[in-house]
């Protein structure tokens, strides 16, 4: 198993990088490899100041850095040295399984799309976020790649969905619901409507439209809609969890009988927040491409790039990649009315 890891970018730089990989090793996680690109003087460093050593570890020297502020497509050209670019053409050859970054979503996505390439029949990568929710998570794509979608793209968002959902967050038969404005079939625009019609002719758990209350109903496991509408889930349900933590501290510090009944209550709310924590979940995959790529928020911190990294050898022990390839294969084959081919080969 062997790891690209892209150190540069982020909000807190390469010490959370290699601080979130040390409680990985220190967990029991044992690579093949783990390539860390980025500048060489600063990894070495870092790697000095936290007294890091293991012989998984290799130094790839990327002089240039892919900024939250840079127009991606243009800055992949302008930056030809950058260190997303770096760590996915580790994967492109085959020297890499499988590239971490927290840098410019845009940056990865588009560098995925350049540098690795679609897998056979996938007509849109997309990126998958995987929300929790006080039962169970639920992995909701797409999170914000493409804003503008046909019928059969949404079709493979629930098929690469429900493979992660099974494959990695171990859920036996993922159900898929289409997000819509009210559940009843008739519902929706063209898109969804389109979109329904298909969904209902493939083997999937498909249980139809849901609407936002259904989200954390526990009705669902993977949600799927057009990149526009998945992006404002994301950043609602991220939003409403920091506004909702924030009001119920400062509530039960309002007076000595609050406080008194928060410590009363400390173990209740301890739990409830690791349930909640998305950093369980280490970042959102990007889904359909020719390699395994995970993106990790740009604010995360170290136990967020540990779960990352135990996330993505999950990922590459589940065959996940070609599980997707054979399973969107066979549905456009099913969509199609012809017989399904065999696998397709990928390097």
């Amino acid at each position: 198993m062997r790891i690209a890891v892209d150190v540069m970018g982020g909000d807190h730089g390469p010490g959370v990088v290699i601080g979130g990989l040390r409680m990985a090793l220190r967990s029991g996680f044992r690579p093949g490899v783990v390539f860390l690109v980025g500048q060489q003087d600063r990894i070495e460093q870092e790697l000095r100041d936290q007294g890091l050593q293991d012989d998984c570890l290799r130094v790839v020297h990327a002089a240039e850095v892919l900024t939250m502020d840079d127009r991606p497509v243009q800055a992949l050209r302008r930056k030809p040295d950058c260190s997303i670019i770096r760590a996915l053409e580790l994967v492109a050859a085959g020297e890499a399984d499988a590239a971490i970054s927290m840098g410019n979503t845009g940056g990865i996505f588009a560098a995925a799309t350049f540098k690795l390439g679609r897998l056979p029949g996938v007509d849109r990568g997309a990126i998958a976020a995987v929300i929790p929710t006080p039962e169970r998570a639920f992995v909701l794509v797409d999170a914000g790649a493409n804003i503008e979608c046909k019928p059969l793209h949404l079709v493979q968002y629930a098929v690469m969905g429900s493979v992660y959902a099974r494959e990695v967050l171990q859920v036996a038969s993922p159900r898929v619901g289409l997000m819509n404005v009210g559940r009843e079939d008739g519902k929706g625009n063209e898109l969804t409507q389109e979109a329904f019609k298909l969904l209902k002719r493939t083997p999937l758990n498909f249980v139809g439209n849901i609407e936002g209350h259904d989200l954390f109903a526990d009705r669902v496991d993977v949600v799927v809609c057009d990149g526009f509408v998945g992006n404002v889930i994301l950043k609602t349900c991220e939003s409403l969890a920091l506004a909702m933590f924030g009001m119920l501290k400062r509530e039960l510090n309002r007076n000595l009988k609050r406080r008194l009944g928060a410590m009363l209550a400390g173990n209740a709310f301890r739990t409830l927040r690791r349930r909640l924590d998305p950093e369980a979940y280490g970042g959102a995959p990007l889904l359909g491409f020719r390699g395994t790529v995970l993106k990790v928020h740009g604010s995360a911190r170290e136990r967020a790039w540990c779960s990352a990294l135990l996330i993505t050898a999950q990922t590459l022990r589940h065959h996940v990649r070609e599980t997707i390839a054979e399973q969107i294969a066979a549905t456009n084959a099913l969509l199609e009315d012809r017989p399904a081919p065999s696998a397709p080969s990928l390097p």
